[in-house]
């Protein structure tokens, strides 16, 4: 039995594999046990294997490159057209083995579990920040239940807070103010711990030569930049800077049918955060734009006049995503021009 192309439906305890010889015929359908797998694989000569993209599969990634095997993991998204009849886990090893022999098959880059450690944090931060957001409003919604009135943005409601909390001549019930105080205890230990995730990052981005060439970049901070060197990895599987470009989303959707182009918005393809944190910073490199006379200044304030101030920040995100790209393919350091 010579498996040349494999694939592998991956799950929590059961795992279905498919796989062809070179002349692309069926030779294996078997499921194993999760305790069975890496055994079976390790007996196996080196093939290449697929996988989609869910969770674990990082994780299988390394154990099979060790054991000498070429693994390609793929979004589902890519892996659904090659299904054959209906959804069932011995189809989807099929149709992922059929998928990742496929000449111009997108891949997922592979991260180490240093990498993925980092990533941890960002999404331990980020659903930390969403949980924080979300105890701001519901006091002030539940304030403003007995007329009392919170002011716009996080750190003037925080402050204003305890105050509120502990002037006895506001019709507060007692019941409400110690629900509330209660509330408010919880607010500020998620904020301290947010500020603990921020510092976490900064550190890390100090001691990361890759992450120190981004931070160079005009809206570039420490937490893109060690989201960029977690997600990304080998910026070499990209062939040029608008293929990472792309592949964050930051390009335009095509309508191109009979030879007439039509550009529209932003596909919005790939890792929303990575390309949240892009806009986000070039939203500061705006906002602090001025008078400065550089190169990049005054393309930005032609772009402004000329398309608006939204368009403007994503075509400033999209171009930072090329020199990015350029900065980790290339290691080259990043000099603003003045002229």
């Amino acid at each position: 039995m010579n498996v040349t192309t494999l694939g592998i439906d991956l799950a929590k305890n059961t795992f279905s594999l498919h796989g062809v010889d070179a002349h692309g015929k069926t030779v294996m359908r078997k499921t194993l046990s999760r305790a069975k797998l890496m055994p079976f694989l390790a007996q196996q000569p080196p093939c290449h294997i697929g996988m989609e993209a869910c969770s674990g599969a990082h994780h299988w990634t390394r154990h099979l490159t060790a054991l000498g095997h070429r693994v390609g993991i793929m979004a589902p998204k890519f892996v659904i057209p090659y299904r054959k009849g209906g959804k069932n886990d011995g189809n989807d090893a099929e149709a992922i083995c059929e998928a990742v022999g496929r000449p111009g098959m997108r891949f997922v880059p592979i991260k180490s579990a240093e990498q993925q450690a980092v990533l941890c944090l960002h999404r331990i931060r980020q659903a930390r920040i969403k949980e924080r957001t979300a105890t701001v409003n519901q006091l002030r919604g539940l304030l403003s239940e007995f007329g009392l009135i919170m002011p716009q943005g996080r750190y003037p409601a925080m402050h204003q807070i305890p105050d509120l909390l502990e002037d006895a001549e506001n019709g507060l019930p007692m019941l409400a103010r110690r629900l509330l105080h209660d509330l408010y205890l919880r607010l500020q230990g998620i904020h301290t711990e947010v500020l603990a995730y921020d510092r976490e990052l900064e550190h890390l981005a100090k001691a990361s030569d890759s992450a120190q060439q981004l931070l160079r970049v005009p809206g570039v901070g420490a937490i893109t930049a060690t989201a960029l060197v977690a997600s990304v990895g080998d910026a070499h599987q990209f062939k040029n800077g608008r293929q990472f470009a792309a592949w964050l989303g930051l390009t335009p959707r095509q309508y191109t049918t009979g030879g007439k182009i039509r550009l529209g918005r932003i596909t919005k393809h790939g890792d929303a955060y990575l390309r949240t944190l892009l806009i986000h910073g070039t939203r500061a490199v705006l906002a602090t734009l001025g008078d400065k006379q550089d190169r990049l200044s005054r393309w930005i304030r032609e772009l402004i006049a000329r398309r608006g101030y939204k368009r403007a920040t994503v075509a400033l995100a999209a171009k930072n995503a090329r020199i990015l790209w350029a900065l980790m393919a290339h290691g080259e350091a990043y000099q603003l021009r003045a002229m």
